[in-house]
């Protein structure tokens, strides 16, 4: 089973990923990698997709766009809500090592990514964080702790910069053709 699970990771990531066709890709990462997709998201050409031998545990909510090479770990909870954005070649991670521990243990932590967030461009997002509802990381932060709702927040590691307008009503939907930008 082990190898089986391996080999439709190896199969998502190094052919299906690089496929123009959103609905071949999303139903293989539904099918295979037990993915949850909500209506109208889009996980885009070139990302990379972790996960364990129960497939991935990550659920994406509705008009959440995963935009091209997002680095997505499943290995542990991974949780995206509705209408986020989450912009190119941004790292989400759910486990990482004690670096004290004399056995360089893993160290697992899920990650909430609340409704109407943005993460930037090359953002990393480290295990155990959530970011709450409304707010936007910038581009190339390191978040590290939780981030408040409303707020935005950059650096490395990030910290508020200033709070975020609390009347959000927009929907994202983001379906480029093939690699392009064009809709």
């Amino acid at each position: 089973m082990n190898f089986l699970r391996a080999f439709y990771f190896y199969i998502g990531n190094g052919i299906l990923m690089w496929q123009p066709f959103y609905g071949l890709r999303h139903q293989f990462l539904k099918t295979f990698l037990n993915i949850t997709i909500g209506t109208d998201s889009s996980i885009h050409y070139g990302c990379f997709v972790t996960g364990g031998v129960q497939g991935a545990h990550i659920k994406i909510g509705n008009n959440s766009v995963i935009n091209r090479f997002v680095y997505l770990d499943g290995r542990f909870p991974l949780t995206i809500g509705n209408n986020v954005n989450i912009s190119h070649y941004t790292l989400i991670q759910t486990l990482t090592h004690d670096p004290q521990a004399a056995d360089f243990h893993g160290v697992p932590g899920s990650v909430i990514i609340e409704d109407d967030v943005w993460i930037g461009a090359k953002a990393i997002i480290l295990p155990g964080v959530t970011i709450g509802r409304g707010s936007i990381v910038a581009a190339g932060a390191v978040v590290t702790k939780n981030v408040e709702p409303h707020t935005i927040v950059g650096g490395n590691p990030a910290k508020k910069i200033k709070d975020r307008n609390k009347d959000l009503n927009y929907k994202t939907k983001y379906f480029p053709y093939f690699s392009g930008d064009i809709c």
